[in-house]
């Protein structure tokens, strides 16, 4: 389906389908930070580690995390909107 990180191949090998017409703008970023947001951010906010340990710990184990997280989980975001407007018929 990609051709790179993130860039969807123009039309499907196997099938022949034109993936190039569905465009998903900004829909799989927003959507990748309310779950990362979800996943991280809310459960940091009621954590006990944020004031006991140091902030270097903190900022170090969470950040990466986050940003782990968000790389591996925009291109499967992104494949997904690609399918669900593939499945409703909407051409972007």
């Amino acid at each position: 389906m990609f051709s790179g990180y993130l860039k969807v191949v123009p039309a499907c090998g196997t099938c022949s389908l034109e993936l190039g017409q569905y465009r998903s703008d900004d829909g799989p970023a927003y959507f990748t930070i309310v779950i990362v947001g979800h996943v991280f951010i809310a459960p940091l906010l009621f954590s006990s580690a944020v004031l006991t340990w140091p902030l270097e710990w903190v900022l170090g184990l969470f950040l990466s995390g986050i940003a782990i997280l968000s790389l591996l989980l925009l291109p499967r975001v992104k494949g997904a909107f690609v399918a669900v407007q593939w499945a409703i018929g909407d051409r972007g």
